[in-house]
């Protein structure tokens, strides 16, 4: 089953939004296979951002991140890392559709509220960097149907 890397970032976590990013995604019926409150690092944000690091933008980013604790998070189910960034919305949250997490709660590119993997190969990635001790083997008590087609 495909997986992806969603992290809400510390203005996300300062305003309490936590409860409501992980609603929406069980709501659309993905399950949380695994999660972590951390305060991150200088060197692992600039390792996990390392593909922006030429950007003008990379130091910025990189202290906003460590700015406060993050919840990091592997959700799994069918299309989760396409459907999941539907559920994120567009990177700029002026363009974000409103009924999105950034449409609805972020207002600056700059603090958009959440992170989320953009293709299964960068999640497979993001997952093995931030839960490097192995993904969680969780046994779900939600019913089969789930994943019926």
């Amino acid at each position: 089953m495909e997986q992806t890397f969603i992290m809400i970032k510390p203005d996300g976590v300062q305003r309490g939004l936590v409860g409501e990013v992980i609603s929406r995604f069980e709501k659309k019926g993905f399950l949380l296979k695994g999660l972590k409150l951390l305060t991150v690092e200088r060197a692992f944000a600039e390792k996990h951002y390392a593909d922006l690091s030429a950007k003008p933008f990379f130091s910025g980013l990189v202290d906003y991140i460590v700015s406060g604790p993050v919840v990091a998070m592997i959700w799994e189910g069918k299309g989760v890392v396409l459907t999941g960034r539907k559920i994120i919305g567009a990177t700029n949250p002026l363009a974000s559709e409103p009924g999105t997490i950034r449409g609805d709660f972020a207002i600056d590119i700059g603090r958009n509220v959440i992170h989320g993997s953009d293709s299964v190969d960068s999640a497979t990635k993001e997952i093995a960097l931030w839960f490097s001790e192995g993904s969680v083997n969780w046994q779900s008590s939600v019913h089969p149907w789930v994943y019926e087609s």
